[in-house]
């Protein structure tokens, strides 16, 4: 960080001012390009600014990570063929020193090219895009005029440039109709018919500004004589603004004074008013009904959790704190309390929760602690809403963030706290390049910025309870309730018993639905559970037997009943829904298996007299209704929420007494060996959605697998029960937390190619490995052998040292790419959550 640092500070003297800067592109390679500065752009240029840069055939944004007086010692490159820099597009740089350092350890540590890492970092939309276009040159319009052949593609391209003057280079190829025009483009460029030029366009995302007016009171005499000579309109119009603090948009007072627009302009004529321009804030919550404030007395455990928070953040040195506290046990209150502690010392702070779905409610209740001093961030705020809350903090406006996995980047000054609610949860992984974990960034940046960082969690993921038994992490713990309340009671329904019963298989056994009845019989709430969306699995045809699959993917399409469409849920492929088997033609097909649309259904239809609301990865989507949905369950006009699991983390809804589970089997037969340890979380987590209030809980949960021993844990709400047994099979099995994985997958659209290019790898991970020990497996189908049309094969690598594996793999790439191997078809997943 002090490097960081020190590169921002250049001291601008005409000796020693940069002459050349190191850029990252956002492109799929770690490499640094140098780039001379035009002079007055020099005195002006600090590391973390972007700049618009040459790269290859086109121009892109970049990121400054270095300024140099000369080239660095060693380089090969001629100082005479070195490219400027077009453009500096911030005087402020956006990367902080400490969000710039982050990144690079995000690069470095989990081999990703640090400028996607740095774009990942900044909200979305911010970065200026470069277009190419094409026109035709005078040497093109005399060809065009001498031209004869009407069908001609030279003559089409010229008439086409003629007619329109300039042209987008992609919209120029879609009016030209075919995948040829690059090819065409070249051959009339070199007969110099065409040129290519780059059209800057600026980031569409920027503050809003609106126009407004100030009251001149000295234009006023204290007689009043200014006033007696204005109509009513105007005296009215005045006297709204006096009543605003004298300053108001102008559109705002038209509309609250009840004036036209020409009473505004002769007030401005008669400079009573003077008008301004004024930064107007997207407020995320601008619209939100905030709840009353509540002032809790804490539990001698809540105060010994928050004492272990204060002390190092008085004392401004780095800490990780394992927070271990059971469903309901009051973890939120001490995050609050010590993001109010932070604040207090003039310190900021972070908070991250795993899902979106947590954020409605959480927002408001943290509004109503922090005022404005609060900024929420995550993926479904416009890009608006992003910039400014994303700018408050930048500016220091807002101390305290809340926000999903990308907020760990938000660039909070004087960072003193971090907390990582939900800490277990694989959605902290980024499932695409950049691959990283929010979790372990977030406490590599405490480290680094000397801040407390606090991982919360009823069932902590088997790798933080690790650390914290081996002393790595402080252990604070809450084993009760608050007012010492009772767990939900849990039991399990085996349904293979319900199937002997019933010689049928049903989706809802005679328990789970007396228990609803009876719930709602008392007024009170249920949840229902099932970790499957859509209407039903997948379509079978009972003539022959053939499913419906993807046709990019090696997965059946799920049915969406709202619109009759089949849809897979990986590359998004849609697709009507047949009326008779594409295969044989018969009208025999079968929905088979339940999703949450069909659960929320057959519920509607059994109890109509039950207000039911839906939760899942579909209405997450549309955000407002999705907030909605949760907003009206927490004020108790819906009665019963059916759902997927991001119902199962952090909600606090008191009055809900029941949660059903229609099925955990599919998670649990999944081929990951994190399988058992994400049923037991999700069982665990659901189960502490039920009885939070002076009301007792239930939990019932469906499965043809009573004696799992994930289940039997859970059930009994038994974390160290559950830990002390899966940590065994770790070790016995070789998996984290004993060693260190690395998975590479391969993917390609010929399986011939997948295989070549995998087994190529192998062999490079073999010879590098020679020296070493750890372990190479594969390579092997992935689970998911083809999505998006790719075929997919992977290779696990396991080491007990983190070092030698990063060594092993590097040299193994590199021997890979020398040997002429398809590097862009190989993916680098370090710490893989998911095998998958």
């Amino acid at each position: 960080l002090s490097e960081i640092r020190s590169m921002t500070n250049i001291e601008s003297t005409d000796n020693d001012l940069p002459k050349f800067v190191d850029v990252m592109a956002p492109v799929h390679v770690s490499q640094k390009f140098t780039y001379r500065l035009p002079g007055p752009m020099s005195r002006i240029a600090r590391v973390g600014s972007r700049v618009l840069v040459p790269l290859g055939r086109a121009f892109t944004t970049g990121y400054i990570v270095a300024l140099r007086s000369g080239l660095r010692i060693g380089t090969s490159l001629d100082e005479s063929r070195i490219k400027e820099v077009k453009e500096l597009l911030d005087l402020d740089p956006p990367l902080t020193p400490e969000v710039l350092e982050i990144t690079r350890w995000v690069a470095d540590y989990y081999a990703a090219p640090w400028g996607e890492v740095m774009r990942a970092a900044l909200p979305a939309g911010i970065n200026t895009t470069v277009e190419q276009t094409v026109s035709i040159t005078a040497e093109g319009r005399r060809e065009l005029s001498n031209s004869t052949d009407e069908l001609s593609v030279k003559r089409r391209a010229l008439a086409l440039l003629a007619g329109e003057g300039e042209f987008e280079i992609n919209a120029f190829s879609l009016r030209m109709g075919s995948a040829r025009v690059p090819k065409w483009l070249r051959e009339l460029e070199r007969d110099r018919l065409i040129e290519r030029a780059y059209r800057t366009r600026k980031t569409a995302t920027r503050a809003k500004r609106r126009r407004a007016v100030r009251l001149e009171e000295a234009t006023i005499d204290d007689n009043g004589q200014q006033k007696s000579r204005m109509t009513e309109s105007q005296r009215r119009a005045l006297d709204v603004l006096r009543s605003y603090n004298g300053a108001m948009a102008a559109s705002d007072l038209i509309q609250r004074a009840n004036v036209s627009a020409s009473v505004v302009r002769t007030l401005l004529k008669k400079g009573l008013i003077t008008e301004f321009e004024e930064e107007l804030r997207r407020d995320p919550l601008v619209n939100a009904k905030l709840p009353a404030a509540e002032n809790f007395t804490l539990t001698q455990a809540q105060a010994e959790g928050l004492s272990a928070i204060y002390d190092p953040l008085q004392s401004k040195v780095f800490a990780s704190i394992l927070l271990h506290g059971i469903t309901g046990s009051g973890k939120t209150e001490i995050y609050i309390r010590g993001m109010q502690a932070a604040i207090e010392m003039n310190r900021g702070a972070m908070m991250l929760v795993p899902e979106i779905a947590l954020t409605p409610i959480l927002s408001r209740r943290l509004r109503v602690h922090f005022g404005n001093e609060i900024a929420i961030f995550h993926s479904s705020l416009s890009k608006g809403e992003r910039f400014d809350e994303w700018s408050r903090l930048r500016s220091g406006e807002a101390r305290v963030v809340l926000g999903t996995r990308s907020a760990v980047f938000a660039p909070v000054k004087d960072l003193g706290l971090i907390i990582i609610d939900e800490e277990q949860d694989s959605s902290y992984r980024q499932e695409e390049s950049p691959f990283y974990h929010a979790r372990d960034t977030a406490i590599v940046r405490g480290r680094s910025e000397s801040a407390v960082v606090v991982l919360g969690s009823a069932t902590p993921s088997l790798e933080s309870f690790h650390n914290a038994q081996i002393g790595k992490y402080q252990y604070v713990q809450l084993s009760d309730r608050i007012a010492n309340r009772p767990l939900a009671r849990a039991e399990i329904i085996d349904m293979r018993e319900v199937f002997a019963r019933r010689k049928k298989p049903v989706v809802f056994s005679d328990e789970l639905l007396a228990a609803i009845e009876q719930t709602h019989a008392r007024r009170e709430q249920s949840i229902i559970l099932l970790n499957r969306r859509g209407y039903s699995s997948f379509i079978l045809c009972r003539s022959c037997g053939d499913s419906i699959e993807c046709p990019n993917c090696d997965v059946t399409l799920t049915y969406h009943r709202s619109d009759r469409t089949l849809v897979c849920h990986y590359c998004n492929h849609r697709q009507r829904a047949p009326s008779q088997c594409p295969a044989c033609a018969s009208k025999y097909i079968y929905f088979v298996g339940e999703g949450t649309e069909q659960i929320e259904e057959i519920l509607r239809k059994r109890f109509p007299q039950i207000r039911i609301g839906r939760i899942d990865r579909d209405t997450k989507t549309r955000r407002h209704e999705f907030e909605k949905t949760l907003l009206d369950f927490s004020k108790g006009d819906i009665d019963m929420l059916v759902g997927t699991q991001m119902l199962a983390k952090g909600h606090d809804f008191p009055n809900v007494t029941l949660v059903g589970v229609i099925s955990v089997d599919a998670a649990l037969a999944l081929p990951d060996f994190r399988a058992a340890e994400r049923t037991f979380q999700l069982i665990t987590q659901v189960a502490g959605r039920a009885g939070r209030g002076d009301l007792p809980g239930r939990v019932l949960i469906q499965t043809y697998h009573p004696d799992h021993y994930a289940l039997r844990h859970a059930t009994a709400q038994n974390y160290r029960g559950f830990y002390d047994e899966e940590i065994r099979h770790r070790r016995n099995l070789g998996f984290p937390p004993f060693v260190v994985l690395a998975l590479l997958l391969v993917r390609h659209k010929d399986p011939a190619r997948a295989r070549s290019t995998a087994q190529q790898l192998r062999n490079a991970l073999n010879e590098a490995n020679r020296d070493h020990s750890g372990r190479i497996l594969g390579p092997a189908p992935a689970p998911f052998a083809r999505l998006r049309g790719e075929h997919r094969i992977q290779i696990l690598v396991k080491s007990r040292s983190r070092k030698q594996m990063r060594a092993v793999i590097d040299q193994a790439l590199k021997s890979f790419a020398d040997a002429g191997g398809d590097s862009r078809s190989v993916t680098l997943e370090i710490d893989p959550v998911s095998m998958m």
